[in-house]
């Protein structure tokens, strides 16, 4: 009984004592913003004013302050350099018009003028020297007017025509935590870290705009500001831009406590749709937003948000903000979205499984990213990937699979090949190849590849595999827990290690110990041969596949060829690859064909490879027709073993590419010989086979990044 005791004792000591969090601080960051929108000039001109309280135990002499809009400045930032590595060229070609910065900046703390600093690398954060040293549980107001041109829509902020996605748009205080600060520049491929707060933002724009926000709507005012004194400080600045397209302005004022961030976006042809759910004892407003010529793709989207809302709460805790929005993006669809505090942008799908399956993704980021809000850029498997354990258990609730169709699939024959869950198919490939990453992995470390089927796929098949280990009772226990604790804070992965032994009673090293280890997480099983035509990705991992297909060729001499061809090659990769092809030639009436073996030894941890092959081929080469109107073909054959070392790149990123190979190709040709028989006095010919060696070693070094690409080849 005593033992039975134990954990729940534990339990409760923890809970009271707020489970060793009595050191626990994070600064507070209330933030109160008045701007307005330039829908000529695309530019905000406005003024910030932020209570920065500081809840650490260390003297503050500056703060980093992040300036996210000047990523997009020029094509010296980091946001810049990671697009191109990520093959992408649209921003560095683009033009001056179409970029993006902040400006007109004048820090005051406390009334007084302060000074700043540039970052010694990056042009999206700048160090606020404080005119006087910040101690410990004091305050200070900080303020400054600033400037925005709003770039077009490269990444998550910007313009598309005059649709507005106004995100990471104001001056930001970085992170100031137990491990330091957190300054850290824009980037597309990795997210954010920021201070929670209490937002109040006054927003004055055209009045034919629609708008979606952060937070609740608490006013509209038909006059151009909120605050006629910060018109007046900033007439300057508005006078610099083009005159607004409208002559009749609105201001809404928005409130928000408890969130790290504020985003809005502003439509002319916005479609709203709302309605109110209940959680608990309270009702809080659900919207939709999207353009009116999607509305009958949207028809379902509040039921859509509210199921998603209301599964996360039930599973995880009560979603505790008084709205939830959904907003549609203007332009082409790009399958994706992106979350801030209380609302969400997603772009067009493909079906209205794949909506449901994407508002389910985005809303659920209220609770990891908005609610838990770990710092992303480091541990994206705490956001991304735990959020995408809940879209395959919501996947599996309402539609019987894990995953949802990407794609409509009418053809039996397509449908009966494609496999089950393709992003686990994708996942064992890159594992099989070795070339993942441990879940750890920082998110600008990622490979492009890795970083959605490490940090969202492989991190949702971990949660799995926890919830096997605990049970889903004990696991849904130690995830409440979790959100119970540290809603509203910054939690560590070593917080919601502590929090899962403290809950289930169980040491869980093992299981956390994947974390930091490439390499599969399913358990080998014992495969079957089957025999099948043409090619298969379903159900790889229980069969190995031998695939029966057509064959057809054409040369000069040969004519039409068609034969069969057998190969095994499927994905995940096999080791021992093969293809052959016999072919009947219609014109030679002979047997031809083609083929191919290779076994493949990955013979370290970053994917470098020794590939063993021996590959051979038979065709016609040439012909002779002699005097008496026969046609007498010369086949040519070829016998090519080869072995081939690819070396392995330390930074997984790397679009290099360096391998050393060797090739002995052994030929044999029929040629053609004329000869004089002195004594008959006639010609004779004949066929000779010819046989001949050569030898090939060959390195490669060859980079493929998209602006100036190159490839080095020395052979001998």
């Amino acid at each position: 009984m005593l033992k039975k005791l134990l954990p729940f004792l534990l339990f409760s000591f923890c809970i009271i004592n707020g489970y060793g969090q009595q050191n626990y601080w994070q600064q507070e960051v209330d933030v109160t913003i008045n701007v307005a929108l330039n829908d000529r000039a695309h530019s905000l001109s406005g003024v910030i004013t932020m209570n920065y309280r500081n809840n650490s135990p260390d003297t503050l002499r500056y703060i980093w302050i992040h300036l996210w809009p000047n990523a997009y400045k020029n094509d010296k930032t980091a946001f810049s350099d990671q697009l191109l590595q990520n093959g992408r060229t649209d921003f560095y070609f683009s033009s001056e018009e179409e970029r993006g910065y902040i400006n007109r900046l004048n820090f005051k703390v406390d009334e007084i003028t302060a000074n700043t600093e540039d970052h010694p690398q990056h042009q999206d954060i700048i160090k606020l020297i404080l005119p006087a040293s910040l101690l410990p549980g004091r305050s200070i107001k900080i303020e400054t007017p600033f400037h925005v041109k709003l770039p077009r829509n490269f990444s998550r902020s910007g313009h598309i025509g005059q649709s507005y996605q106004v995100t990471q748009w104001y001056p930001k205080p970085a992170v100031y935590d137990h491990k330091g600060w957190h300054p850290m520049p824009y980037l597309d491929q990795g997210e954010f870290y920021s201070e929670f707060g209490n937002y109040k933002v006054a927003i004055t724009l055209p009045e034919n705009y629609v708008v979606a926000a952060t937070g609740l709507l608490k006013q509209t005012i038909t006059e151009p500001a909120v605050d006629g004194n910060w018109l007046a400080r900033n007439e300057q600045d508005l006078k610099m831009d083009s005159t607004p397209s409208s002559p009749n302005n609105k201001t809404l004022v928005y409130t928000q406590d408890s969130v790290h961030d504020f985003a809005w976006f502003a439509d002319k042809n916005f479609e709203v749709l709302k309605d109110t759910l209940m959680l608990g004892s309270r009702s809080i407003d659900v919207y939709a937003y999207f353009n009116r010529a999607n509305k009958k793709d949207w028809a379902n989207s509040i039921a859509y948000i509210k199921s998603a809302t209301r599964t996360k709460s039930e599973w995880l805790g009560e979603y505790p903000y008084p709205v939830v929005s959904v907003v549609e993006k203007a332009g082409k669809p790009d399958g994706g979205g992106m979350e801030y505090p209380t609302i969400t942008l997603i772009s067009k799908t493909v079906n209205e499984k794949m909506l449901d399956y994407l508002i389910n993704h985005e809303v659920g980021h209220n609770w990891f990213y908005g609610i838990l809000a770990s710092n992303e850029r480091t541990h994206p498997w705490m956001d991304e990937g735990m959020n995408s354990y809940y879209d395959q258990r919501y996947s599996k609730q309402y539609y019987g699979r894990f995953s949802p169709d990407m794609i409509d699939m009418d053809a039996a024959f397509l449908k009966k090949r494609a496999p089950a869950d393709i992003q686990q198919t994708v996942l064992e490939t890159i594992t099989r190849i070795k070339k993942d990453q441990p879940i750890t992995t920082h998110s600008e470390k990622f490979s492009l590849l890795n970083y959605g089927m490490i940090a969202y796929y492989k991190t949702a098949g971990w949660m799995q595999l926890l919830e096997k280990e605990l049970g889903q009772p004990v696991f849904d226990s130690v995830m409440q827990t979790y959100f119970r604790l540290y809603q509203f804070k910054h939690p560590y992965p070593e917080d919601f290690k502590r929090t899962a032994a403290m809950v289930s009673g169980k040491n869980l090293d093992s299981v956390f110990n994947l974390l930091e280890k490439k390499g599969s997480l399913q358990l080998p099983v014992k495969k079957d041969l089957r025999f099948t035509t043409f090619a298969s990705l379903n159900e790889t991992d229980k069969h190995n596949y031998i695939f029966l297909t057509p064959a057809a060729g054409f040369n000069h001499y040969d004519k039409l060829m068609l034969g069969v061809g057998l190969h095994n090659y499927t994905l995940p990769l096999n080791r021992l690859r093969f293809f052959v092809a016999p072919m009947y030639a219609t014109g030679t009436k002979t047997l031809n064909g083609t083929g191919r073996i290779a076994y493949t030894a990955y013979t370290g941890s970053k994917g470098q490879q020794l590939v063993l092959a021996v590959a051979g081929a038979r065709f016609t080469g040439d012909s002779f027709r002699d005097s008496t109107g026969t046609n007498n073909y010369q086949p040519f054959s070829k016998i090519v073993p080869a072995a081939k070392f690819v070396f392995a790149n330390k930074d997984p990123r790397s679009l290099v590419t360096k391998y050393v190979q060797w090739k002995t190709f052994f030929i044999t040709e029929t040629a053609l010989l004329f000869q004089r028989d002195t004594g008959l006095q006639v010609d004779v010919i004949s066929y000779p086979k010819e046989k001949r060696t050569l030898n090939q070693l060959e390195f490669v070094f060859e980079n493929n990044r998209v602006l100036y690409p190159y490839k080095v080849a020395l052979q001998g």
